[in-house]
């Protein structure tokens, strides 16, 4: 369950976010809005990356003033550009990488590695440079080392913007068949069909809370 309070949130001397309440519980969560509008705060605010100037953000009731390191192990954040993730040498070490905090056995780093890579269809890029893989393939190694540390909720900040159709649209299914709870900030409308619910900013608040259909309708009147 994740609540977010009466939450405002200023940078320097801008308001990005104003005075939003909402409770987040359903399996896929679509969050849409023009540039600016504030849907990337929105989305940081949930594992702690940006904390509220006010109101209170809380994960299964850890709250994210307090409990930061405790909540990123349960959300993992998916960024727009993947090589803001990507620090290690080739692509094995750096899902490894992720793993560092949970201070996990050899053999279990090395058991969620394998799979993770086999998932992603990395296996046999395992020891090639990480930064030579494709725009696609750098986007499935972000995806690889955040699901590696097995979160309970993924938050992904438009991690299509950067690619083209095909690979837009095996983000956007890989996303749909996760187990994990999925937060999707997107610009791609049509990866939000089949999602429980969508949520719209404008000027930094929350206008429109409803279901994919609707949800677009609304925002698509908004942009006109």
């Amino acid at each position: 369950m994740i609540e977010i309070e009466r939450v405002s949130h200023r940078f320097i001397d801008r308001t990005v976010l104003r005075d939003v309440t909402v409770t987040l519980a359903e399996h896929r969560i679509g969050v849409i809005g023009a540039n600016g509008s504030g849907k990337s705060t929105f989305a940081r605010l949930i594992n702690g990356l940006v904390r509220p100037s006010e109101g209170r953000v809380s994960v299964d009731g850890l709250d994210t003033r307090r409990d930061a390191g405790k909540i990123r192990r349960k959300v993992g954040f998916v960024f727009t550009d993947p090589d803001n993730q990507i620090v290690m040498p080739t692509v094995a070490e750096d899902v490894a990488f992720s793993l560092r905090r949970a201070k996990l056995p050899r053999e279990e780093v090395r058991r969620r590695v394998t799979a993770a890579l086999e998932r992603f269809g990395l296996s046999d890029h395992a020891d090639h440079p990480a930064h030579l893989l494709s725009g696609g393939q750098k986007q499935m190694l972000a995806l690889a080392a955040v699901l590696a540390t097995e979160p309970t909720t993924v938050v992904c900040d438009e991690p299509t913007t950067l690619l083209d159709l095909r690979n837009t649209r095996m983000v956007g299914t890989l996303l749909h068949q996760l187990p994990q709870r999925v937060v999707l900030v997107t610009h791609q409308l049509d990866l939000l069909d089949g999602y429980d619910r969508v949520l719209v900013f404008d000027d930094g608040r929350l206008v429109v809370d409803d279901r994919p259909g609707p949800a677009v309708a609304a925002y698509r009147r908004l942009m006109t």
